[in-house]
């Protein structure tokens, strides 16, 4: 099976390496990079405690915000399934609610993995063809100034018995322009090759994970594609363990224009609703 290559966020050649796995994959692996291993691991252990306390009825999901808890009964299904993923999350925003002992460390691997994505949005940039760059109704970095919609998820697969008819989560593309994903606690994510196949996406700790979202697609006019990905149900004694993940969606302001087609704002509603989340 072929494996994403990891590359060295340091090395001069990165932003184009790093670029180029984009526009043949929609996935970029970094190593070297500047987001903290031991702040995600503290991230994952106290929400962890979170999603086993009685606090998350406190804070169940607003839908007209979208901020707050969602449980296994709120959680989204995959655009096209009829199963709802096995999985529960906390949506961040940084106006949003968050239990107050928790917001510290949130807001620092916040800004840290915002301010990352900046700059991966910048190397697109710098590395986008004439022609796809002239699709681009502003800079790409100039289209998350003021954005209060980037969301950034805590997300809990539980444990499974085996007997599950869904998979933690069915193969989806995911909405916004990247996704910054911080290597999780278990292996289990998996990229739609182009031959067909699936690709684990590596799991090894350190690394972060980067994908593109629709709507950078939509922005590019296909060039750079918005890749299914997919998590499955481990097979083997890991369905014991629950499985934690903390992904940045980077959005742009709900008044850019992507396209002919959208705004960013009227892409999200639609995605929201076929989601059955909105």
């Amino acid at each position: 099976m072929p494996q994403l290559i990891a590359l060295d966020y340091r090395d001069p050649d990165a932003p184009a390496a790093f670029v180029e796995s984009l526009r043949a994959t929609g996935f970029g692996v970094l190593r070297h990079h500047p987001l903290e291993t031991a702040l995600v691991a503290r991230i994952y252990a106290e929400w962890e405690a979170f999603f086993a306390s009685d606090q998350t009825a406190a804070y169940r999901v607003d839908r007209d915000t979208q901020d707050g808890y969602f449980s296994r009964q709120d959680a989204e299904s995959a655009k096209g399934q009829t199963l709802q993923d096995i999985k529960e999350y906390f949506h961040f925003y940084p106006w949003g609610r968050c239990p107050p002992g928790l917001r510290a460390n949130l807001m620092r691997y916040y800004r840290a993995s915002h301010d990352l994505a900046a700059t991966l949005l910048g190397w697109i940039e710098q590395h986008s063809p004439p022609e796809v760059s002239r699709r681009y109704r502003e800079p790409l970095s100039h289209m998350i100034e003021g954005s209060e919609v980037t969301l950034l998820r805590i997300l809990r697969y539980p444990p499974l018995s085996g007997e599950e008819q869904a998979v933690r989560a069915a193969a989806h593309e995911d909405i916004n322009l990247l996704t910054i994903l911080p290597v999780s606690n278990a292996p289990g994510l998996q990229v739609l090759g182009l031959d067909g196949g699936w690709i684990d996406v590596p799991c090894d700790a350190g690394q972060v994970v980067v994908n593109i979202g629709d709507m950078l697609a939509e922005a590019s006019g296909g060039y750079f594609p918005s890749t299914t990905h997919r998590v499955i149900n481990p097979v083997d004694e890991d369905r014991s363990r629950s499985r934690l993940s903390l992904p940045l969606f980077l959005h742009p302001r709900p008044d850019v224009v992507l396209s002919d087609r959208h705004t960013a704002g009227t892409y999200l509603k639609e995605r929201l609703r076929e989601l059955g989340v909105a």
